[in-house]
């Protein structure tokens, strides 16, 4: 059954046609439509540099969409990244699951079932999530930050429903190798 999400609110200005979500501007498009261009943009550039630019991009906006719902809603580390997921959940990506998380470490294990990318996709033999990743590490080092902490993260898709016997994706978060506390 479907219901209506009151907990993320649409807001739809009625002279203007903007669509806004958490004081966000958003666009509402559907899923074979979006994922029809991230396609096409992959086959062009190549997934690995197509990839590397959706990483850092991702990234960024993690970082400054954590920072200012932190602020918002006066969270703070876990909390902070645990909204995250229940934000992307409701946008429609995919259900997102923080299996794991230590902040001292600077570590995550995140589950996604229900990939709107599989879904679309379906069975493709690869990691197509790979837009996420980015993501986490974002979210991650913007909490960290926060936190007082000079450690960073990398992130990484180590597993995808879209594979062979793989239900769900997965997503590990790991300080970079360099990193310092």
């Amino acid at each position: 059954m479907t219901k209506m999400a009151p907990e993320l609110p649409i807001e739809v200005n009625s002279e203007t046609g903007v669509w806004t979500t958490d004081a966000l501007p958003m666009l509402y498009v559907p899923r074979h439509f979006f994922i029809n261009n991230h396609t096409a943009v992959a086959e062009a550039l190549g997934v690995d540099k197509y990839a590397e630019i959706l990483y850092r991009a991702g990234y960024k906006s993690a970082w400054h969409w954590c920072e200012k719902e932190a602020e918002l809603h006066g969270l703070e580390g876990v909390d902070v990244f645990e909204h995250y997921m229940l934000r992307l959940s409701q946008r429609g990506w995919g259900k997102f699951v923080t299996e794991d998380i230590d902040l001292d470490a600077g570590t995550a294990r995140v589950r996604l079932e229900h990939s709107a990318f599989v879904y679309q996709l379906g069975k493709t033999g690869h990691k197509e999530e790979y837009m996420f990743t980015g993501w986490f590490a974002g979210a991650m080092d913007q909490i960290l930050a926060a936190r007082g902490s000079a450690l960073r993260t990398v992130a990484e898709q180590t597993q995808s429903a879209a594979e062979p016997g793989c239900d769900v994706g997965i997503f590990i978060v790991k300080p970079l190798p360099d990193a310092r506390g």
